[in-house]
């Protein structure tokens, strides 16, 4: 591509973008008149929730089972200490229950993981199927 300053009538070395621009205005239109059409809405009936509760759920709503171990060892079923043989019979039988309640499992801050992962073993092993862990949110977090 050498470029003279001369008046030359030798073959143009430059890009025609006329017929670029003519193609882009052309699509541009038929883009603009099709988009409207493409939105095809269909019509469709959306069932309705109803957001009152009966009576009757909220009285078959199951408490959930409370378990605290302090660092000692010491364990308490819903602040109420209790010992190692009591908790497993009272496990069992809440294991039994239908619908069976949710156990919740609070450690105390310094409190040895193996201590809550042998209870986490005794309440597996008499049957309690949602056991869950309970922290507390560090402030300023």
């Amino acid at each position: 591509m050498a470029f003279s300053s001369d008046n030359s009538s030798g073959p143009m070395n430059d890009i025609n973008v006329t017929p670029l621009v003519d193609v882009m205005l052309v699509l541009l239109i038929i883009f603009i008149i099709t988009a409207p059409l493409m939105q095809h809405k269909v019509k469709i009936e959306l069932p309705e929730a109803n957001l009152v509760q009966k009576e009757e759920d909220k009285n078959d709503r199951v408490m959930p089972i409370t378990i605290s171990v302090k660092e000692d060892g010491s364990l308490f079923w819903n602040d109420e200490p209790i010992t190692r043989e009591v908790l497993e019979s009272r496990l069992s039988s809440a294991a039994q229950q239908t619908p069976q309640p949710p156990l919740n499992l609070r450690g105390d801050k310094t409190t040895k993981m193996r201590t809550i992962n042998d209870i986490t073993k005794i309440a597996q092993s008499q049957g309690m199927l949602d056991i869950g862990f309970v922290a507390t949110k560090v402030k300023g977090q």
